[in-house]
């Protein structure tokens, strides 16, 4: 019996500091072993916002293994063939990508940006949460299509319209 296919999910952002490394945890979470998800920016910080591990860690998931990196790393031989690939910052849909080995699917999922919340720390740390719930939404959603019995036309359709969810 072959084993069910595992899907490559890339998440994208600018920094790849807050957003996309929630998306990148909720997706392992959420996709049940179905998804494995990676995550990346145009313009790396360099590091993951304290924040973001922080409520990572809160809600039990491993908080280690996440890093800030470019999205060349996914663009080069020998990156995972990705079969999704979503923008969660408005900043990184507007850019060129490079060309995806795979040709995956793609949505532009825009989310808030916590990590450039004003505010106290409660203000700050209210941010995360919000956009952490956005995402879960969303990813929860993707999470429960049947991606193998759905064309790729449909799913591009399925894809958009939860992108559109809260905005």
């Amino acid at each position: 019996m072959v084993p069910p296919k595992v899907y490559n999910v890339l998440f994208l952002c600018t920094g790849n500091s807050a957003r996309s490394i929630l998306a990148e945890a909720l997706i392992g979470r959420l996709g049940k072993g179905r998804f494995r998800g990676f995550s990346a920016g145009s313009h790396p910080k360099g590091s993951v916002h304290p924040l973001a591990l922080e409520l990572l860690q809160s809600l039990e998931f491993p908080a280690e293994g996440y890093r800030s990196k470019g999205w060349e790393e996914f663009a080069r031989a020998g990156a995972p063939e990705l079969d999704f690939v979503f923008t969660v910052c408005d900043d990184a849909a507007g850019e060129i990508c490079p060309v995806w080995p795979g040709s995956p699917v793609t949505a532009h999922w825009g989310v808030p940006d916590p990590a450039a919340a004003e505010g106290d720390a409660i203000a700050r740390k209210r941010a995360f949460v919000s956009t952490y719930r956005m995402l879960e939404k969303r990813i929860g959603l993707f999470t429960s299509l049947r991606v193998e019995e759905l064309d790729r036309l449909t799913l591009k359709r399925k894809v958009d319209e939860i992108g559109e969810l809260d905005r």
